[in-house]
This record gives C-alpha cells, sequence and structure tokens, in this order.
C-alpha cells in the first residue's frame, strides 16, 4: 500500500494486535475501518470519540487520496480543544494520521489513563 502523503510505499507494524500501515519516509499510520476501535480497547468508548469527530468545512490542507480506493478523502476534527485534523475517507475504508496526529488524538481524549498506548506509539513511531 502505498502512502496517501508521499506516495511512499507503507510497512505493516502490529500494535496491540492491531496490524496499521505506516510510512517510513513521513511518519503517517493509515489504520483501516474498525481498527482505532480496537486500539482504544472500550469499544462503547471508542465510538462516542468516533462518533464525536466533526467534518472540517473550511480548511486549506490539501486533501489526500485514500490508499485503498483512490478518492479524496474528508478532512475530520477528531475531537476537541487542539485535535488533530486527520484524513477519513468518504467510503469507510479507513483513517489517515499525519505524523505524532494519533498520539495527538490519544491526548485529547483522554482514554489512555496509562499512558500506555501513548508510550507504544511513541516507542514503535519514534525518530530515532
Amino acid at each position: 500500500m502505498d502512502c496517501p502523503a508521499c506516495q511512499n510505499a507503507m510497512i505493516t507494524v502490529e500494535l496491540q494486535d492491531v496490524e496499521t500501515d505506516y510510512c517510513t519516509e513521513c511518519g503517517g499510520i493509515w489504520l483501516d475501518s474498525g481498527e482505532l476501535e480496537l486500539l482504544f480497547g472500550n469499544q462503547e468508548y471508542a465510538k462516542q470519540v468516533i462518533n464525536s469527530f466533526k467534518l472540517a468545512e473550511k480548511c486549506s490542507e490539501k486533501k489526500r487520496k485514500c490508499p485503498i480506493c483512490d478518492k479524496k478523502m474528508l478532512k475530520i476534527i477528531a475531537g476537541c480543544g487542539s485535535a488533530p485534523l486527520i484524513d477519513k475517507c468518504k467510503k469507510s475504508h479507513g483513517l489517515w494520521f499525519d505524523k505524532s496526529e494519533l498520539n495527538q488524538l490519544f491526548d485529547t481524549v483522554q482514554l489512555d489513563a496509562d499512558n500506555k498506548i501513548k508510550d507504544l506509539l511513541t516507542k514503535v513511531f519514534s525518530d530515532s
């Protein structure tokens, strides 16, 4: 699968028994539909968080193409406050997180009280 941001080939990395696609060039992460819920670990709360995502009405950020269907994705505000702006496939194939946006999402929703997922993301996807 090619990266929606820089078009380089992505690698598959397993996080908490969830296979994610990771771009070693730009640091972006692709989650197939349902994988974000699995990372959250709490299905009901995950659904509430995902249902709180809002369409970014006016956005100057370039729209990326879904790596599955090749259609332009929607820009979504993932959470509230300093929530990251992520990309969501219109056909629900998955979500694209630019570098560190997945960490920002876990910070924003404060779902990971013990920081286990955030620590894992930092360890696996760190620059060093």
